[in-house]
């Protein structure tokens, strides 16, 4: 019982405004319009206290979740980065990433598939909060989201890079604060598009 009522507080204390949640990062790149931030495990007792009345974005590429692991907390998942297997970065060297075209008509269609109205809450979570949490909140301006959402410590959590085995995700974030994920992933939560 005590668990309900701390859930009901949070969600109310959520709902008042951004005070109550994660602080706005100081790095402008990393910021919105909306002013909303949740550590990783803010977004989990957000969406435990208010289900299916919140949209939970995991905005990663699937390849890189079908690595990293993914958690079946988040509703859906819709990349707001894609692989290009087209271009190659030589200075990295990696497979160039492209923004999904699709991303705010998917992000959409997420809402309306279960019954949400554009007032409904909607967070998004990257790897690590930083270069595309901000960006895919600011992709989503001008459909008329009333609260979007930035899980600021991502999926996996920023890299230390103190760690004597040299630098690693191995601190904050979802993955490394003891919530619920794996390495299965539910297919009818994961983005899919066809093979040319």
């Amino acid at each position: 019982m005590k668990t309900m009522i701390a859930a009901a507080l949070f969600a109310a204390t959520l709902a008042a405004g951004p005070a109550a949640a994660a602080p706005e990062p100081e790095n402008p790149a990393r910021q919105t319009s909306w002013g909303l931030y949740l550590t990783s495990q803010e977004a989990y007792e957000m969406k435990q206290a208010r289900g299916d009345e919140v949209l939970f974005v995991d905005v990663r590429e699937p390849v890189e979740i079908m690595f990293t692991g993914f958690t079946d907390v988040v509703d859906v998942n819709v990349p707001f980065l894609l692989v290009d297997p087209s271009r190659w970065n030589a200075k990295k060297p990696v497979l160039e990433m492209a923004p999904n075209p699709d991303f705010a008509a998917d992000i959409e269609r997420a809402l309306a598939a279960r019954g949400l109205g554009k007032d409904a809450p909607v967070i998004l979570m990257c790897r690590s909060g930083g270069t595309r949490g901000a960006p895919s909140a600011n992709a989503l301006e001008g459909l008329g989201l009333e609260a979007v959402y930035v899980v600021v410590d991502g999926f996996e959590g920023p890299t230390a890079k103190n760690d004597p085995n040299g630098p690693q995700r191995n601190v904050g974030g979802w993955k490394n604060s003891g919530l619920p994920w794996g390495y299965a992933l539910d297919p009818k939560k994961i983005y899919t598009r066809p093979f040319d």
